[in-house]
């Protein structure tokens, strides 16, 4: 992976567009394409501009991570709000909402067939949180 490279993966791990990075930097979009694509590159004060909002800069240039770790995905807005109710909710609640996630199902992704399958009862900690299908992995994290 090269600098260029390094450069769009960690706009993409902060969750920035081409059109965000110029606005941080104070450049154009075309810009920013120049640089993902490898026509130019960007400077130590552009570079200084996006270490301010989170990008680890040392892995843009040299392909190592600030710290020899690479950094955990950022949360979008909606999951820092939903984690932040989360952590203050008691341990009903959070099971409560645990089923609710587990037993959502993604119908825009699924087909008739997939949504017609059978679906069991899976259990946490004595609790009821949701169902899974025969082939979902219902075991990971589970209490014994």
């Amino acid at each position: 992976m090269n600098l260029h490279e390094r450069l769009k993966a960690e706009r993409e791990r902060l969750g920035f567009t081409q059109p965000d990075v110029a606005t941080l930097t104070k450049v154009g979009k075309t810009t920013v394409i120049n640089w993902e694509k490898g026509s130019s590159s960007p400077t130590a004060v552009h570079l200084e501009q996006l270490a301010k909002v989170g990008m680890d800069v040392l892995f843009v240039v040299t392909g190592v991570h600030a710290g020899g770790v690479a950094p955990a995905p950022t949360l979008s807005a909606e999951e820092s709000t939903m984690l932040s109710y989360f952590r203050k909710a008691s341990a009903a609640v959070r099971k409560a909402a645990l089923g609710a996630l587990i037993g959502a199902e993604p119908t825009a992704l699924k087909s008739k067939k997939e949504t017609s399958e059978p679906r069991y009862t899976v259990s946490f900690g004595g609790a009821q949180i949701g169902q899974a299908a025969a082939g979902d992995i219902v075991n990971k994290g589970r209490r014994k």
